[in-house]
Parts: structure tokens; C-alpha cells; sequence
């Protein structure tokens, strides 16, 4: 019954007691059995304890059901994850997400949380029974909804020329698990200063930043919002313009906190986020994070030797075996990197300068002054740039 103790410790509840039971199907008035209700009441009264917390979605007549026989607060856990997005949203567009996704979670339990929307009133002069206080409040809902949609599609365009901008280098998704270390790790990579935090959900923002996989090789890593067990399919909807940048990513960096003795369940559960956006047959590198908290290193190479694709273990906080993310990232990429041979005259000085400025040495031989045969590689987009400039 009761969710992930982080995520009660990162919303601020202090964890007293746990409460399980096993049922079929939920009771479709109490969620749980009305006996297991009285029970957690006895608990609540004997223990001092005010607020109750459901690891599942509850429908609105279930809380307020519970409510009355319990005596306490009751939540799910949809409105647990609800609340510190709250707490986490900083950007304007991070709180318009919350905002509507509160209010589509709110919408859909209208029917069951208070008893005067069972209310009607009339206006003089009008037929029929008037227009319960429900449906004014639903109505009232929809239309802030459409209006954050709005500021939502307009954040969304802004982002969508910003995109086009930057089309030129391959981009990289960092996602993962929240409380993985993808902020931490685009901050080492990069420079960056993004909000880091031993709590979940640290940042809803994406953030997006330029990295040297190499002298010359360059790539982008997005940071995106960490998932989570049984995220709430409004948030997902709500944060469909923030999660579309793994979409438009051409590469995926998967982070596993591999300190975590659930990391094979929490692989998964960002797996079946990436299908439902539709990426799932993105390329992808596992980065394993957080190595230096792992006792036995003979455990990493064994969960390497598991994840044998394309797999690398780190520690972001500690900056271990970061060159060997990188020489990964640019094996990922081989298919859209090519290498070529070009003969360079002493007075070529112009056209070895303009393969230098996109493309990094590989092999360097001839006579100097008289001819040098250069190898380098580069990225096919800078290839086909390069081609028309020097052979023209």
C-alpha cells in the first residue's frame, strides 16, 4: 500500500507505518477491504498519525470513503508525485505542466470528493432543474486547461525553432530513473550548473548543452525528467512538450543508479516509458552510474557482462571512466561518422584549415613542406559541407 520511501521523503511525509494487503481486485468503494480500513484507523489514532498514503490510484468516492473511516487525510500515490512536481517546478513552463496535470487528476475525481457538488441552483426565468455545481466546476477546469494548452503550444514553438538551430550536431537524450545522476552527469560533461539534489525529481526541466566527445566531435545532451514506477499518465500528458525532446534525439543515454538494489526494476520501468514515446528502438548506451557506492567491483563487471551491448559503468559525482563514456558515445555514432584521405600542398593552407574546423586527426604522414597525406574523420553531415567547399 505504501509507495517508494524517497518519494514520501522527498514530498516531506515522514514514513511511521506500512500496510499491506493482498485482494484479487480493489473494493470499488474502499480501494482496500472495509475491515483493513478500520484496521489502519486503530493504527492512525494509536500512533498519532495524520496523513495516509495508497501506493495506487484511488478514484474520488474511494478517498472520500476512506476519509470518513479513517479519520485522516488520505492520497494516492498520483497525488504524492503531483505534489512535489509542485515543489520542484521552477521554469514557467515546468509549472504550467503541473498546473494542468493537477487539474486533470482534480477533474476526474470531481464526482466523488464533495458532497455539494450534488447541488443545483437555477437562474430566474430559465427551465429545468439549473446546472449542478459540478458540471460548473468541470466547466471552469476545461477552460484553464485549454488556456495553459495554449501558453503550452507557444513554449512548444519557441522550442521547435530553437531545435532547428542547433540541427547540425547529433543529440544525445540523457534519461533514466529519477535521482540517477543525469543531472550530475550533464553538468561533468559539460560545465553545466543544472540543479543537482539526492531527491527525486530534482529538475522537471530540460536542459540542453553542447559537449567535445573528442578535439572535434561535438554532440548535445539533453536532460529530460526523471521516470518513475507507475508515473500518472496526466503528468506524462502534461509533460508530453518536455518529453518530446528524447523523440527528436538521434542517440540515448540511459543512466542506472546500479547502486540500487532494484536497478534491474527500474531499467525496466524507463524501457516501457521510452516505448510509450515511441522510442524504444532509439540506439542506446546503458551508462551505469554511481559505481564508487558499489562495495565489490566484481558486481559491476558481472551486470556488464549481463547488459553486454552497449554498456559502460561511471561514477558521475567522481568523474570514473568518463573517457570511456565518451570513446562509447562516438562508437554509437560510427555509422554517421566517416573517414577520409586527403593530400595537402604547402600552399593549401586554406583548405587544410577548413577540414581541421569540423573533422580530427587520425593519421598524419608525407614530407613536410613538400606534401602531407592527412586521414582524419568527421561526421557525414560535415562531410557533404565539406565537399562542396573545397571541391567546387
Amino acid at each position: 500500500m505504501f509507495p517508494d520511501r524517497l518519494l514520501a521523503d522527498t514530498a516531506g511525509a515522514k514514513v511511521v507505518r506500512k500496510v499491506f494487503q493482498e485482494r484479487q481486485t480493489p473494493d470499488p468503494a474502499f480501494f482496500l477491504g472495509k475491515g483493513k480500513a478500520e484496521e489502519i484507523r486503530a493504527i492512525c489514532q494509536a500512533e498519532d498519525i495524520n496523513l495516509v498514503i495508497f501506493d495506487d490510484d484511488l478514484s474520488g468516492v474511494q478517498i472520500r470513503n476512506l476519509e470518513k473511516i479513517i479519520d485522516r487525510r488520505v492520497i494516492d500515490r498520483s497525488a504524492l508525485i503531483l505534489d512535489i512536481f509542485g515543489l520542484r517546478a521552477r521554469s514557467r513552463e515546468a509549472k504550467l505542466q503541473v498546473e494542468m496535470a493537477q487539474l486533470k487528476y482534480n477533474m476526474s475525481r470531481l464526482a466523488g470528493q464533495w458532497q455539494h457538488f450534488s447541488k443545483q441552483y437555477g437562474v430566474i426565468g430559465t427551465r429545468g432543474p439549473g446546472e449542478k455545481q459540478i458540471e460548473v466546476d468541470r466547466r471552469v477546469i476545461k477552460k484553464r486547461i485549454s488556456v495553459l494548452r495554449e501558453k503550452l503550444d507557444a513554449i512548444s514553438g519557441q522550442r521547435f525553432l530553437r531545435r532547428a538551430h542547433r540541427s547540425e550536431f547529433p543529440k544525445f537524450a540523457l534519461v533514466g530513473y529519477t535521482n540517477a545522476g543525469k543531472s550530475t552527469l550533464l553538468n561533468v560533461l559539460t560545465g553545466a550548473d543544472s540543479f543537482v539534489e539526492n531527491r527525486l525529481f530534482a529538475t522537471l526541466d530540460t536542459s540542453t548543452r553542447k559537449v567535445f566527445l573528442s578535439s572535434s566531435l561535438q554532440c548535445l545532451l539533453v536532460d529530460t525528467v526523471g521516470f518513475i514506477r507507475k508515473l500518472p499518465p496526466d503528468l506524462v500528458a502534461s509533460f508530453k512538450s518536455t518529453l518530446e525532446e528524447v523523440g527528436f534525439a538521434d542517440y540515448i543515454l540511459h543512466v542506472v543508479d546500479i547502486s540500487s538494489a532494484n536497478f534491474r526494476e527500474r531499467i525496466d520501468v524507463v524501457n516501457e516509458t521510452l516505448a510509450e514515446l515511441g522510442c524504444s528502438t532509439k540506439p542506446a548506451i546503458l551508462v551505469f552510474n554511481k559505481v564508487d557506492r558499489v562495495s565489490d567491483f566484481g558486481i559491476v563487471r558481472s551486470v556488464l557482462n549481463e547488459y553486454d551491448g552497449n554498456s559502460v559503468a561511471i561514477s558521475a559525482e567522481r568523474h570514473i571512466n568518463l573517457g570511456e563514456l565518451k570513446e562509447a558515445m562516438i562508437r554509437l555514432m560510427g555509422a554517421d561518422i566517416v573517414e577520409k584521405s586527403f593530400r595537402i600542398k604547402p600552399t593549401e593552407s586554406e583548405k587544410l584549415a577548413k577540414i581541421l574546423s569540423v573533422a580530427e586527426f587520425v593519421q598524419e604522414s608525407g614530407q613536410p613542406g613538400i606534401l602531407l597525406h592527412l586521414k582524419v574523420r568527421m561526421r557525414k553531415k560535415d562531410w557533404e559541407k565539406l565537399r562542396r567547399e573545397i571541391y567546387a
